[in-house]
């Protein structure tokens, strides 16, 4: 038959021609010997069905799953496999609560912008973050304008190098105005020269306020960002709050009043928090911009004011008051400074 070519030799028990079990010494010791065997945890025990077929030289084996006795049902096993599920659990719960805290957030901005919900507003600080706002837009025009003049000042210097070049081969070539092209010529180089020197200076002021901007300032506008989003989370708990407290207050709301009163003070406190490292960070940052703005306007107003006076002198003092060092263009030979 062709059920019997998929039984397995190890699933049968010889029985006599009556239908009781062989009690033959051999076939005891093989049946013995099979069942007491111990093997893989994850194989199935066997157990004899009685066969409904019209064969009866054997009997019918059932595969079922594996059952021990001595098994405990809070084994190391089953402990585990809770262990497995926890991480899961936790991830559901944290997507679960993240959900609610979008939904209640997004519903409490679109109620601020159609003017249909409240805020909660510290005047004074607000004041003074629309202010830092301000001043970095205007503090970034002011970083770009200074890159144009660098920028446009490079091209003059540029040109005078050139020009002065031209001086120079002139007065070799014409010695009735030898005297003439050389004057021009000189007057050409030092102006460069000064130049690269107010370049160098320029290039100090772009590259000290570009990092107040970027960095101390960027750095306060991270934790402002931070504060606003505390405000709105605790502005949502708090309108949700009044919500349920106007409503009816039975044994299924008062739950829920509860624990929207825990969520409610957790976003306080970190509201409060925030509001305080915020107010902190604005009075470090305003000493710090004064006395880093203080020292480069002087820097920029001494450089421009001695270039286009002419006093070189006055120029090189100012650099060296900054400690501004001058870098040649093209790997000339070493500056006046770094000959000093």
């Amino acid at each position: 038959m062709a059920e019997d070519s998929h039984r397995s030799s190890a699933a049968e028990i010889p029985v006599t021609s009556n239908g009781e079990l062989d009690q033959s010494p051999e076939s005891v010791f093989q049946r013995d010997a099979h069942f007491t065997c111990p093997g893989p945890r994850n194989l199935s025990e066997s157990r004899v069905m009685s066969s409904s077929y019209a064969s009866t030289a054997e009997g019918i084996v059932e595969s079922g799953p594996y059952k021990d006795s001595t098994a405990d049902p809070k084994s190391g096993a089953v402990v585990l496999s809770d262990d497995l599920k926890n991480p899961a659990m936790e991830k559901l719960d944290l997507v679960r609560k993240w959900s609610i805290n979008t939904y209640k957030c997004t519903r409490q901005i679109l109620s601020e912008k159609l003017g249909r919900g409240s805020r909660t507003v510290d005047l004074e600080l607000e004041a003074q973050i629309d202010l830092l706002r301000d001043n970095k837009r205007k503090y970034q025009n002011v970083i770009k304008l200074a890159q144009m003049l660098a920028t446009q000042l490079s091209l003059i210097m540029q040109t005078q190098r050139q020009l002065g070049d031209a001086f120079a081969d002139l007065s070799l070539k014409s010695p009735e105005l030898h005297e003439e092209f050389g004057y021009n010529a000189e007057t050409q180089k030092l102006l460069s020269k000064n130049g690269d020197t107010l370049l160098a200076a320029i290039n100090f002021f772009i590259s000290s306020v570009n990092t107040l901007v970027d960095k101390t300032i960027e750095d306060t506008m991270i934790n402002i960002k931070q504060y606003e989003v505390a405000r709105v989370e605790y502005d949502a708990y708090r309108t949700d709050l009044e919500e349920l407290n106007l409503g009816p207050r039975d044994g299924n709301t008062m739950p829920k009043i509860e624990q929207s009163q825990q969520q409610f003070q957790i976003h306080r406190e970190k509201y409060e928090r925030m509001r305080n490292n915020v107010s902190v960070k604005l009075k470090f940052l305003e000493e710090n911009k004064v006395k880093v703005l203080h020292n480069q306007l002087m820097l920029f107003h001494n450089a421009i004011a001695a270039y286009y006076a002419g006093n070189q002198e006055q120029l090189e003092q100012t650099l060296k008051q900054f400690h501004i060092k001058l870098k040649m263009p093209g790997g000339e030979s070493p500056s006046w400074l770094e000959e000093h």
